[in-house]
């Protein structure tokens, strides 16, 4: 499947300049990274595992929606602030 012509233009796309040893090397690397997650791809399995649902979403409230902060309010003890938004140093 993967043969030193796709890694060849694979690294084209990717604009990497690599000599016909590495483009060889790195071919058989991807052969066998895809044989082996055609390996895993085979896996079935009944059971629920436990990284099925990880953040446990059943157990989120449910979304309201509730009165908001006067903009006022929060800007009050601002210590750069416009007229309606707060005022930060600049960061590069």
């Amino acid at each position: 499947m993967f043969d030193i012509e796709l890694t060849r233009h694979l690294a084209q796309l990717s604009k990497f300049n690599f000599s016909e040893e590495q483009l060889k090397v790195m071919s058989d690397e991807m052969a066998d990274i895809v044989a082996l997650m055609d390996t895993v791809s085979e896996f079935e399995s009944d059971e629920k595992l436990a990284c099925d649902n990880a953040v446990g979403f059943e157990d989120l409230r449910e979304d309201k929606v509730v009165e908001s902060f006067e903009r006022e309010s929060i800007l009050q003890n601002a210590k750069g602030r416009g007229e309606t938004y707060f005022k930060v140093p600049k960061v590069v």
